[in-house]
């Protein structure tokens, strides 16, 4: 079982999602794919992880039985850590190196909870009152992550002279706050851009007169179908079929991505 939903309100500016997740009877293989943001992986029970921006897919392998709570960051809206995150891509942490020995109070505030939905409030509960002590993130990151969404493609050059920058200072700044350049950023939004699609069985826009799995890649900024397979394998390892299943038209999987995938739709409906 897997099922996202919209943080509380306190986060909602830092955090595109939280979630639960329960294994079964057996170990489960999970594919963890970019999204241009950090996330937080808490077993309950168990010793709580951060994921560093991903370039492309990292497995990992969750044991039977287990139940944890996870939270995925924003781009350029990570909790506060003690390094740039630039230095902390395609790592997993544990989450007590960079945040020090207040994680143990956690860890046993978590392990105490007598549900998941509770487990889940005390870590947000948490992070709220990181995010009031450290202050607020890089605005103008914030701005260049919500012009590099995939609704409306920008070039970088002139995405840097919008925002009163040199195209050098504006990779600095998101290589510190973001992980990765503006360019893989955007890349990584625009797959993002599609998977929403996908997930929310979305009907193609028809522009150019394509419908099925090459209009949704259309919509979302790629050239054509090939151009959203080529991209599909080097961010997650799968072609779309593999990822997605036989139906590329809609998300085939058992899990439930909306509260992941919302926030894309919602601006591409403002485009």
């Amino acid at each position: 079982m897997y099922l996202e939903r919209a943080p509380i309100p306190g986060l909602s500016g830092a955090v595109r999602t939280v979630w639960i997740q329960r294994t079964g009877a057996t170990d489960h293989v999970h594919r963890h794919l970019p999204s241009g943001g950090v996330e937080i992986h808490f077993p309950i029970g168990g010793r709580p992880h951060l994921l560093g921006p991903l370039t492309g897919p990292a497995i990992e392998i969750i044991p039977a039985r287990t139940t944890l709570v996870g939270v995925r960051f924003r781009p350029g809206t990570a909790p506060p850590l003690p390094a740039v995150l630039n230095d902390l891509v395609d790592q997993r942490l544990g989450l007590a190196d960079v945040w020090g020995p207040t994680v143990e109070r956690l860890v046993d505030a978590i392990a105490r909870a007598t549900t998941p939905e509770r487990a889940l409030m005390y870590l947000q509960a948490h992070l709220l009152n990181e995010f009031r002590i450290a202050g607020r993130p890089d605005p103008l990151v914030r701005n260049a992550v919500q012009a590099l969404m995939p609704w409306q493609p920008i070039a970088i050059d002139s995405l840097a002279t919008q925002l009163s920058l040199s195209t050098s200072q504006l990779r600095r700044r998101c290589l510190h706050a973001v992980g990765t350049t503006p360019k893989v950023l955007q890349r990584t939004l625009r797959f993002q851009g599609f998977l929403a699609l996908a997930q929310a069985g979305a009907a193609p826009s028809g522009r150019r007169g394509t419908d099925g799995t090459a209009g949704l890649a259309i919509d979302a900024g790629y050239a054509d179908q090939a151009h959203l397979s080529r991209e599909c394998l080097r961010l997650t390892g799968l072609t779309p079929t593999q990822l997605l299943g036989e139906n590329l038209d809609r998300c085939a999987c058992e899990h439930d991505h909306s509260g992941s995938y919302l926030p894309f739709l919602a601006t591409r409906l403002r485009a």
